[in-house]
């Protein structure tokens, strides 16, 4: 199911996903990610079996760090 090197076009194949307890309200801004995979998978809470992005664990603590100090403005 893998269409290209970074992503994954149907999530649902992949295991272990989860929410953040930090997430939650109606806004439908949430992403989920999935444990025990060779990258990190994130996905769109919303889209179960949409297409997941695949970042490297660097890539993914990069995008954490930048959430946490304000360095991902709206969208």
């Amino acid at each position: 199911m893998v269409s290209s090197e970074h992503t994954v076009s149907d999530s649902s194949v992949l295991t272990g996903w989860y929410k953040s307890s930090y997430s939650g309200g109606n806004q439908g801004e949430c992403l989920e990610v999935a444990r025990g995979h060779a990258g990190v998978p994130v996905r769109d809470s919303k889209a179960g079996a949409g297409p997941a992005l695949i970042l490297s664990a660097d890539g993914w603590a990069s995008f954490v760090a930048a959430v946490k100090e304000g360095r991902i403005g709206d969208v």
